[in-house]
């Protein structure tokens, strides 16, 4: 909403060093619109002070005037011409965002498997027939429906795991439906659980 007399921060444009505020940013933007150089330097150099002032905390970090310097170069968004009493080039890898960091899942491609039940997918598709695929596979399907119990999927029936199963191992576990028994406590929620997964009202 624009009315007319009133000035609102929205309407602004947009700070690129808010810590400073927005009487230090039109006081950036004044000295670089002087037309004398000297008069430039001498005017960042009061400028720096106040951020000095305004923004204290700068004082505990190392090379705290370099910092303050390198912050007046940006926001002045490197147009203030003056002879710099510091080296400003580096100066933007101080907005420079950090890299993303990766999901504690490990890329699972269905997070409410998870990545362990990603791997043994992987190890039942090369596992000869026998015993001891019988009991990974018996393993694994029993958890896999404990997984979608915890998570609320809704859809955690028998043919769920067994189309899941097969799906993820291409082709190679075909849960029989009809000899196949899960455990007891495949499934079910604990009450805990459920608690902490109901609305407040």
């Amino acid at each position: 909403m624009d009315i007319k007399g009133l000035d609102y921060n929205t309407q602004r444009e947009k700070l690129l060093m808010p810590e400073y505020g927005r009487e230090i940013q039109k006081m950036v933007e004044h000295a670089c619109s002087l037309p004398d150089k000297a008069e430039r330097l001498k005017c960042a150099k009061t400028i720096v002070r106040l951020m000095e002032n305004k923004n204290p905390q700068v004082q505990d970090s190392t090379n705290a005037e370099q910092t303050l310097w390198d912050h007046l170069y940006l926001m002045s968004r490197k147009q203030l011409d003056i002879d710099w009493p510091f080296d400003v080039s580096a100066a933007e890898k101080i907005l420079s965002k950090p890299q993303p960091m990766e999901h504690p899942s490990g890329g699972a491609r269905m997070r409410h498997y998870g990545r362990l039940i990603e791997q043994l997918f992987e190890k039942l598709k090369t596992m000869p027939a026998g015993e001891e695929r019988d009991e990974l596979v018996r393993l694994t399907a029993n958890q896999m429906k404990r997984n979608l119990a915890t998570w609320g999927h809704g859809s955690m029936d028998d043919e769920k795991v067994a189309d899941d199963l097969a799906r993820f191992t291409d082709g190679k576990i075909q849960l029989d439906l009809q000899t196949f028994r899960f455990d007891r406590s495949a499934g079910v929620v604990s009450d805990n659980v459920k608690r902490n997964g109901k609305k407040k009202k």
